[in-house]
């Protein structure tokens, strides 16, 4: 008898024990967890944009200033354009690439593709020959201005004096603008070292 009370006894104080134990939960504590994506967040708002994108923005303005320094000179603007390729050909049929890509500033009355096929036939053939090299940088710095003269100074001028020496004159009529008689169609394309304003006609200097 005094076995199963003691029993008894044993069996209650560990039933007790276990009501007044806490609750065991299956799933994690979620106090934890949240402190934690919390505290990433907040270095991901304050660390990063400050230290890694500063540098890349960095290096992405440097590799644009690089780019923009290209040189972009009346020769090379002729180049790229596609229209001039017959310009350019006497260009350096005549040896003025250096001096047209020097500092200036220039302005260049630019005869276009088709103001070369205007020309008389085998006139262009005959300029290209070596031995006439001589006359072929004549007439091309016929077209080349010194200075940087923009479409709103060209007007107010009635000539202009150019590099080989000759002047072109210059008129407005009826809204157009021609240099001696081919009239200009495109103009101020700014380069680094100039301007040019396009024209339909190649100009011949004054005998």
């Amino acid at each position: 008898m005094n076995r199963f009370k003691l029993i008894s006894l044993i069996v209650t104080a560990v039933l007790l024990l276990s009501a007044c134990a806490p609750a065991v939960s299956a799933n994690p504590p979620t106090t934890v967890p949240v402190a934690m994506p919390t505290e990433t967040m907040a270095l991901t708002a304050t660390t990063a944009p400050s230290d890694i994108p500063a540098a890349t923005a960095t290096e992405t303005m440097a590799s644009t200033e690089t780019a923009t320094q290209v040189p972009n000179t009346i020769v090379d603007a002729a180049i790229a354009s596609g229209k001039f390729k017959t310009l350019v050909a006497a260009i350096q049929a005549a040896g003025l690439v250096e001096a047209l890509k020097g500092n200036g500033p220039f302005t260049v009355f630019a005869p276009t593709d088709d103001a070369f096929t205007k020309l008389p036939k085998g006139t262009l053939d005959t300029l290209l020959k070596p031995e006439n090299k001589a006359m072929l940088a004549s007439i091309l710095l016929y077209h080349v201005v010194p200075g940087k003269l923009m479409a709103a100074d060209v007007v107010k001028l009635s000539s202009a004096k150019t590099v080989e020496g000759k002047d072109v004159t210059i008129k407005v009529t009826n809204g157009k603008v021609f240099i001696n008689d081919a009239q200009v169609i495109v103009t101020n394309i700014v380069t680094s070292n100039g301007v040019i304003h396009v024209i339909d006609k190649v100009l011949t200097p004054p005998m």
